[in-house]
């Protein structure tokens, strides 16, 4: 008798970017590190606030290579920011008198919002809270 070979199929380390679904999915995931990057930017912000190092941080801030990291950080979060927001009518189903609100409904709202408290943050941003 023939011993048995158990079957392993190969893996293809690029199965994600077969379909764009699946290419978007694992691109939102790998954004995370760079939302994780933009919370520990923005806490050594507010310590370099609270505990006067405040010129430091800017020198470290006006480096090209952070400039750099910073600015794919923003894509990044951005890109994030409106995968979720695309995502929020398939987790949360809104009813109004037993009928389902459509899913343009939930987004357009969802944008909105996002629209308005950024241009509510950008306008004491520029203004410099005066």
């Amino acid at each position: 008798m023939k011993a048995q070979t158990v079957y392993q199929p190969r893996r293809d380390p690029l199965w994600f970017a077969r379909t764009r679904n699946y290419t978007v999915f694992v691109l939102r995931e790998l954004t995370s590190v760079f939302v994780a990057w933009t919370i520990v930017y923005l806490l050594m912000l507010i310590d370099a606030v609270l505990g006067g190092s405040l010129d430091a941080f800017v020198a470290l801030a006006a480096r090209p290579w952070m400039i750099a990291i910073n600015v794919v950080a923003l894509a990044a979060t951005a890109f994030h920011a409106l995968t979720f927001l695309n995502l929020a009518p398939k987790a949360a189903v809104v009813r109004l008198d037993g009928y389902r609100l459509p899913a343009w409904m939930i987004q357009g709202g969802n944008h909105s919002l996002w629209l308005a408290v950024s241009a509510v943050i950008a306008f004491f941003v520029l203004r410099g809270f005066q």
